[in-house]
């Protein structure tokens, strides 16, 4: 057993689907199950139990997590000596994300950064995606997580990965039982969803615009749990990335898929375009490009 196949076996219990867990951990959805079938032959037992919709660690799988998680740990906490060791880094790091990005753990990439560059001084604020842009061109943030890709411009750019858009309901809506909605269905929909400033908003409004659908948004909010409680309440529906959906707060909830030409919401990393001599940004997507925000996963923020 080698650590990449114990990162695939953590990100994989994690995100009990091999779909994710492969933009994750950066190989083909083909190549993970060919690894992970690789690891259960070495071992002469299932380590998970594949459905048509979820992967769930078996027994023995769950046996293996607890080992798998250290052996990571072990790994980065031996490699951040090593820098500790032979790289002095100082300075100020200022980090943006919008909030609950799914494709990217933001608090466990901070995390293995501080652990990695102690002297480097590490501020953070959580936004909007178009006020996280606004903030990198006018040099307030060396580094901004975000899900949009208009007003992007100049700005140096890498994609994490996307993921569908989805109606999440309350099980009395009239649209909770749909397999898959059309355009049309929209129309008399009475809407939550975030502020303008949010990478969804414009992406939301664009896509039912485009397919002569009037939208109306009843409550604006600045939070995803506020989003998914008033969804709750009855008080609306909210198309969402399919991550939230998931969430334990839409445990109640119906999701529902969009319309197949609906749009993906795409995740991105960027960063200013400015040199700024020994600026820590770069040792940060460094660390980024390496694992998306370290081994100890619990919960993308």
């Amino acid at each position: 057993m080698d650590l990449r196949q114990m990162q695939y076996v953590v990100t994989l219990a994690d995100e009990r689907q091999f779909t994710r867990a492969a933009a994750l951990t950066g190989v083909s959805q083909s190549g993970l199950s060919a690894a992970i079938r690789g690891l259960e032959d070495e071992l002469g037992t299932a380590l998970f139990a594949r459905t048509s919709r979820r992967v769930e660690p078996t027994d023995a799988g769950r046996a293996l997590l607890p080992f798998a998680r250290s052996m990571l740990e072990q790994a980065a906490a031996a490699r951040d000596a090593v820098v500790r060791a032979t790289r002095e880094l100082s300075g100020t790091l200022q980090v943006g994300a919008e909030q609950c990005l799914g494709l990217v753990d933001v608090s466990g990439l901070l995390e293995r950064f501080h652990r990695r560059y102690p002297q480097v001084e590490i501020r953070f604020d959580q936004a909007g995606s178009h006020a996280l842009l606004d903030r990198v061109r006018a040099g307030d943030l060396d580094v901004a997580f975000v899900a949009t890709t208009e007003h992007l411009g100049a700005l140096p750019a890498t994609v994490l990965g996307s993921e569908p858009l989805v109606l999440v309901c309350p099980p009395e809506h009239p649209l909770a039982g749909r397999s898959r909605l059309a355009w049309e269905d929209l129309a008399d929909v009475e809407f939550i969803d975030f502020s303008q400033s949010w990478g969804a908003r414009p992406l939301n409004d664009g896509a039912c615009a485009a397919h002569g659908v009037r939208r109306r948004v009843r409550f604006t909010v600045n939070d995803v749990h506020t989003l998914l409680d008033l969804v709750d309440r009855g008080l609306g529906a909210a198309m969402v990335p399919r991550h939230v959906a998931a969430k334990p707060q839409a445990s109640r909830l119906r999701v529902v898929p969009l319309p197949e030409e609906a749009p993906e919401r795409v995740v991105s990393v960027v960063s200013t375009p400015r040199e700024r001599g020994a600026s820590a940004a770069p040792h940060l997507l460094e660390l980024l490009a390496g694992g998306r925000g370290g081994p100890g996963r619990r919960g993308a923020a």
